[in-house]
């Protein structure tokens, strides 16, 4: 597929589409079609209606497996977090019935710790592969509606998985690379603050504390910058099969010279699927209120935790399943605008509408040139 559709890297003959005769710049013909997008440079409605319309073909692929890695990634943090408790309950039993004056013993805290923080390392590996699975899947299936082709769970699933090892390695490194600048500015205010608190004189202090908070902010700029920079390297990862470092190149390489538009156009498809996701959940987090009203009703004067958590199980049942949809919005439908925003820029700096056409099986406009 990568190969047959013209995903590669590199450049694809002539140069890249202008304002010159040919698909929508004043030719004869309409631009070729075949998928969810015009295969010419796209403006914001190209884009954003061309992820909708994704989303309205391949919503069985993309909520399917989001589901599938989230809802497992639920499953595996819940039965962490009852592996956990039946191993400190004894423990938690002793805290809680501590009295306001009594203060709990080392020999108790230490183990609920340790099973908080294992519960903790079980979420952030469980969610993280989850996430890398869906920046791996909206790409797969971005392959096939760009060009109008049908695809099934499974085939988007396999293709999928094979790349996630790579994205995560990209998304860490993005995350790596865009933390460095803040975590520069936060020594640096570290630092400053100590120096401040040296000083007999009030107004030093406060220059000093001024000039590490102005310091820390400058750097939200730079890491602005820089995830902007690195954001089409997921795409990258599964359109081209790069590697991490290759993809964080590539994409740089695409972003260079139009970084505000794909920033713009990022930000906003951020704002829709937070505003989407905020709406979504308001509906449950009602039923999960109402829910929980009637079972704390049922709790007597002291209860134990097992009882608080059976009593409470309905609202956590359905703010899960509030939040699980929500994050299915979330990590969609961003990603979409920012496959449709790579492919937007090779179509712009290496003319591949053509080589997609061909992929297609769509004649291609005799006036659109070598």
């Amino acid at each position: 597929m990568a190969q047959d559709a013209g995903w590669g890297g590199g450049a694809y003959g002539g140069a890249p589409y202008g304002g010159a005769p040919g698909w929508g710049g004043g030719g004869w013909m309409p631009p070729p079609k075949p998928g969810v997008i015009p295969l010419v440079p796209l403006k914001l409605g190209d884009i954003l209606g061309g992820a909708f319309s994704t989303l309205g073909r391949y919503w069985k692929q993309l909520f399917g497996i989001g589901a599938a890695v989230y809802g497992g990634a639920l499953v595996v943090v819940g039965a962490a977090a009852v592996i956990a408790y039946s191993a400190v309950s004894d423990h938690l039993d002793r805290v809680i019935s501590l009295s306001a004056d009594e203060d709990p013993s080392s020999k108790d805290i230490v183990p609920i710790l340790i099973a908080l923080g294992s519960i903790w390392l079980v979420a952030v590996v469980a969610f993280m592969i989850g996430t890398a699975m869906m920046y791996a899947t909206v790409p797969t299936v971005l392959q096939e509606a760009v060009l109008g082709r049908p695809t099934t769970f499974s085939a988007v699933w396999r293709r999928a998985w094979a790349r996630v090892p790579a994205v995560i390695g990209t998304v860490f490194l993005t995350a790596l690379i865009v933390m460095v600048p803040i975590v520069l500015a936060m020594v640096g205010f570290i630092a400053l603050m100590i120096g401040a608190t040296t000083l007999s004189d009030g107004a030093g202090a406060a220059v000093w504390t001024s000039l590490g908070l102005l310091g820390a902010l400058a750097t939200a700029p730079l890491a602005t910058w820089l995830w902007v920079k690195f954001s089409l390297a997921p795409s990258s990862v599964v359109f081209e099969g790069q590697r991490p470092v290759a993809a964080l190149r590539r994409s740089s390489q695409l972003v260079r010279g139009d970084w505000w538009r794909v920033f713009g156009i990022s930000l906003l498809a951020f704002v829709i699927a937070a505003t989407a996701s905020y709406i979504i959940q308001i509906p449950f987090s009602f039923l999960g209120m109402f829910s929980g009203i009637i079972g704390g009703s049922t709790l007597d004067d002291d209860p134990n935790p097992a009882a608080v958590l059976l009593a409470m199980s309905g609202y956590l049942v359905t703010f899960a399943l509030g939040q699980l949809i929500g994050q299915l919005v979330s990590a969609t439908f961003p990603q979409l605008v920012t496959g449709l925003l790579y492919v937007d820029r090779r179509m712009r700096t290496e003319n591949l509408g053509p080589a997609l056409a061909e992929a297609a099986a769509v004649p291609v406009p005799p006036q659109y040139g070598p």
